[in-house]
C-alpha cells in the first residue's frame, strides 16, 4: 500500500500511475512531462514532501508540467534508464527527450529556478550510470 499523500496525486489530482508500458506511451506524447519517482516513503523522508509540492509546482508553471507517478514495479528499471541515484526524483522530459532530473526536496525558489531553466533548455542525452559509453 502506498502512502496517502502519494495516493492523493492519483485520486485527487488525476495524475496517471505509470507502469513500464504506460511510461513509454506517456512520454511519447508531445509537450513537457514530469515523472515522479517516489520510492519508499519509509526509506526516503523527502518523498511525502515532494508529493505535496508537485501539484503546487504544476500550478506555478501553468499546468505545462503534465505530472505522472511512476509505479513501484517500474521504478528501478526506469531509474537505471534515466540515470539518477538519489530518491525521490522528478524527471523532466519534452517530446520524449530528457531535460533533467531534480532529486530530493528543494526550497521553493530553487524549484522555480531549476524547473524554469529546464523548461528553457534543449533536450540532451541521458546520463549513463557507471557504464562507459562505447564510441563516446
Amino acid at each position: 500500500m502506498t502512502h496517502p499523500l502519494i495516493q492523493r496525486l492519483v485520486d485527487d489530482h488525476g495524475y496517471p500511475q505509470l507502469d513500464r508500458a504506460g511510461h513509454d506511451d506517456f512520454v511519447g506524447e508531445p509537450g513537457v512531462c514530469t515523472l515522479f519517482f517516489a520510492g519508499d516513503p519509509k526509506r526516503f523522508r523527502d518523498t511525502t514532501d515532494v508529493a505535496v509540492v508537485l501539484p503546487e509546482l504544476d500550478k506555478a508553471f501553468g499546468g505545462v508540467l503534465r505530472p505522472a507517478l511512476i509505479a513501484a514495479s517500474a521504478e528501478r528499471e526506469l531509474q537505471d534508464y534515466y540515470g539518477f541515484t538519489a530518491w525521490p526524483a522528478l524527471v523532466f522530459l519534452r517530446d520524449g527527450g530528457w531535460l533533467g532530473t531534480i532529486s530530493g526536496i528543494q526550497n521553493w525558489s530553487e524549484y522555480l529556478e531549476q524547473i524554469g531553466e529546464l523548461l528553457q533548455s534543449e533536450t540532451r542525452p541521458l546520463p549513463s550510470v557507471g557504464i562507459p559509453v562505447v564510441g563516446a
